[in-house]
């Protein structure tokens, strides 16, 4: 009975996760259409809010991480929840750039709250061998869903308008609301699933595991390596809007065509899931970080729709296993989950800032060249390369 209880606690807790990210994906992503069509933004203006919204999701995730633990998960998922309805509605009414910018921020406040609580509670009560498990099955779950929100998102707005990036999340919040409450009136079940277990036997030497020294440097490496995965996806997202005018791609066919490398990375999630074998090997981590950079380097510097679909896959893939890795490394066998999960979004919040901000810059000082700002982006991820390789030659 224990065991079906906790099944069932877990998968709320994943119907959560999932509801989430589809309709933060759905608000945040097609944001930057909304502005370009609404207010004129170009790329240079998507990447200034896109920095702007970074910088927010930095802070306010180091704080939602410590505030879960001392405040409980369940107070946390409930005042994310509302901060976020309160940013919907309201944004929803607002008609200025202005306005709508300042709902998006709270937005990304109450959004904080929400992704290092999840963390922790589908990670709260396995055991090391069973921390896997979950992240897979948390990676797998958010993938999804965000997939299918990026691919669908352009034909919402052109059946229902604009403002259904507003009213499609409202509706979601609502029911991630109820079953929030629904989980706490079960907390009990949280205690249950690692009280129930018999003690553990002492640990023996295993040797498919890392020394303390090994794990700590792949943590390092992950949480460097996945805030410039995130400068290259924040900077990506932010440009779509302009290179889909480029293209003469509608906002619906922006989300056929440019939602691949989210389908791409979901395959990643799911061969990683079932496959270990990538675990504290450098080898992945530093082949993903430089695939990275080329295939973010051709989508948004080759003027080809072919190009752009093939690079989708590569860079799918590879933002696949740094963010893996990151949260993966995390996860295992840490005793402070909302913490660390905190860290590990925060630093996504960093990649979110620093890649649009640098994108923006080249633009306002070298506007006669379209694609400086990828151009010092792609550099930008080049340094990312070599701190990796610098922190790997000094831990050996």
């Amino acid at each position: 009975m224990t065991i079906k209880k906790g099944i069932r606690f877990k998968t709320a807790c994943y119907t959560i996760e999932g509801l989430g990210s589809f309709g933060t994906v759905l608000f945040f992503n097609y944001l930057y259409f909304f502005m370009q069509a609404q207010h004129g933004f170009s790329d240079k203006g998507n990447l200034t809010l896109a920095a702007l919204l970074g910088l927010s999701y930095t802070f306010a995730s180091l704080y939602a991480g410590r505030f879960a633990r001392r405040h409980g998960y369940f107070t946390a998922l409930k005042l994310g929840f509302s901060i976020m309805l309160v940013a919907l509605v309201v944004g929803s009414q607002l008609s200025s750039a202005p306005g709508q910018i300042a709902a998006a921020i709270v937005m990304t406040f109450g959004m904080c709250l929400i992704w290092p609580t999840i963390e922790a509670l589908v990670s709260e009560g396995e055991s090391p061998e069973g921390v896997p498990r979950a992240v897979g099955l948390y990676n797998i779950t958010w993938a999804v869903t965000n997939a299918i929100a990026y691919f669908i998102g352009g034909t919402f707005i052109q059946t229902l308008g604009f403002k259904s990036i507003y009213y499609l999340p409202m509706v979601i919040v609502i029911v991630q609301l109820v079953l929030t409450f629904w989980l706490q009136n079960h907390a009990s079940e949280l205690a249950q699933l690692t009280a129930d277990k018999p003690p553990a036997a002492p640990l023996l030497p295993d040797p498919d595991r890392p020394s303390p020294a090994r794990a700590k440097t792949f943590l390092r490496m992950a949480w460097l390596s996945n805030p410039f995965a995130y400068i290259a996806i924040n900077t990506l997202i932010a440009v779509i809007p302009g290179l889909a005018a480029r293209m003469h791609l509608s906002p619906m066919l922006a989300g056929f065509t440019c939602s691949l490398w989210c389908f791409a990375r979901l395959g990643t999630f799911l061969v990683l899931w079932h496959w270990p074998g990538w675990h504290y090997r450098f080898r992945w981590l530093v082949t993903s970080f430089a695939v990275l950079i080329l295939s973010f380097a051709a989508m948004l510097i080759v003027p080809s729709l072919a190009v752009l679909l093939v690079a989708q896959i590569f860079f799918g893939a590879a933002i696949g296993l740094i963010y893996y890795s990151s949260l993966f490394y995390s996860m295992d066998a840490s005793e402070i989950k909302s913490e660390h999960g905190g860290i590990h979004e925060a630093a996504i919040g960093v990649g979110n800032f620093i890649g649009p901000a640098v994108g923006a810059a080249s633009l306002q000082f070298m506007p006669q060249y379209v694609s400086s700002g990828a151009v010092a982006v792609s550099a930008l991820l080049v340094c990312g390369f070599g701190g990796l390789l610098t922190i790997w030659k000094t831990a050996k």
